[in-house]
């Protein structure tokens, strides 16, 4: 089956969509599918080096988020390319005007595409000062989402909610995570030798974008609970983003180690001993996964991956958007070494059986049903 990916962002770029989609992308390569990336030039990468799978187009840096790029439309190009290799299916990863026109070209030459639903832009909108813009931005998803003949999602909760919203025809794609790369035997002595913490003291991690829609005061307040019935833990937050100059200048004793990938990523998982994932705006979030897949106890509201991946014995699911509950459960986990070393093993156990090569079969086979729904 020949596929063709629309996306705006995609690897070097480190974020659960980019992450997700180039899963999805080598998963089909793997299985002898041919895939056909689209998705914008990225600045200080040398476009001569892509592959000739990859076509590259024009973009725009995306507003205050550095290194991500809005891709133009390529309405034209997108046309002659595909009426000389037509694809048996499209998939439209993000909902910007690169994958917009992509969805027309693929109407007007009968290629059957889908959609992915990764991220709750109507939800960032209050985060920035701009909450009248909420129903606006929604209106817009719908519209866009409906114009393919899917809409994958990767929870049966978030499939409900768009239902609910008219967006139509929702399909559930599980999501995955590499049990092999994220595992608790990656933990490393030294790594928390240099966060300062030794073998008796507490890590707490946060791993993701520092920003606004992270909800990032509550995993603030909370550890400074912590700190009072455990003045020896330490704060590590892996990640980058426009909220992590004042939050270091506002906290010196943290310990910020920026953005990390693959192997180091694993390292600092493992190495800490309770994970903390306030957030109350994402679809998903793969750093769940990847948390319980490293063997860390992890606190986080009762949607997305916590609600389908985290099982009780491997931590705390909090009623959504109860900040005070979520602060007293990181302080009970804090405080109960023995508990947490069970959750531990509980945690590895909750997502063993999230196979990568699972889902990428699961996804092949929504797209060949797809491509027999339409012929051009």
């Amino acid at each position: 089956m020949r596929v063709a990916i629309v996306t705006e962002t995609y690897p070097p770029e480190v974020n659960g969509v980019a992450l997700t989609v180039a899963g999805l992308a080598h998963g089909l390569r793997a299985t002898g599918h041919e895939v056909q990336l689209i998705r914008p030039r990225q600045p200080h990468v040398d476009a001569a080096a892509a592959p000739a799978s990859e076509v590259l187009v024009a973009g725009l840096r995306l507003p205050r988020y550095p290194g991500l790029r809005l891709g133009l439309p390529a309405r034209r190009r997108l046309y002659t390319l595909w009426q000389h290799a037509r694809p048996d299916a499209l998939y439209v990863a993000t909902e910007g005007p690169l994958g917009g026109s992509a969805l027309g070209v693929a109407r007007r030459l009968g290629i059957p595409a889908c959609t992915g639903f990764h991220t709750r832009f109507d939800e960032f909108a209050r985060f920035y000062g701009l909450a009248w813009l909420t129903p606006l931005v929604r209106r817009y998803l719908r519209r866009f989402h409906r114009r393919s003949l899917a809409t994958l999602v990767p929870t049966r909760e978030l499939a409900g909610w768009l239902r609910e919203q008219g967006f139509g025809n929702v399909a559930l794609l599980s999501r995955a995570v590499d049990t092999r790369l994220f595992s608790p035997a990656r933990r490393d002595p030294a790594l928390r030798a240099r966060w300062g913490v030794d073998a008796d003291r507490l890590a707490v991690i946060h791993v993701g974008r520092i920003a606004a829609e992270k909800n990032l005061a509550l995993a603030v307040r909370a550890f400074r609970a912590i700190q009072k019935l455990r003045p020896d833990a330490r704060f590590v937050w892996v990640g980058d983003g426009p909220q992590r100059a004042a939050l270091q200048a506002q906290h010196p004793d943290f310990v910020f180690c920026g953005m990390q990938k693959d192997e180091a990523l694993a390292a600092h998982y493992a190495s800490a001993d309770l994970f903390l994932f306030p957030s109350l705006t994402e679809t998903f979030g793969n750093v769940t996964l990847e948390a319980l897949a490293s063997g860390v106890p992890t606190v986080a509201f009762d949607y997305g991956a916590a609600r389908e991946h985290l099982p009780a014995d491997a931590g705390r699911r909090i009623p959504f958007g109860d900040a005070d509950a979520f602060v007293q459960a990181a302080c009970a986990l804090a405080g109960d070494d023995a508990g947490r070393e069970a959750m531990r093993r509980a945690a590895r156990r909750a997502v063993a059986d999230l196979d990568p090569q699972r889902v990428c079969a699961s996804f092949a086979g929504l797209l060949a049903g797809l491509a027999q729904q339409s012929a051009p």
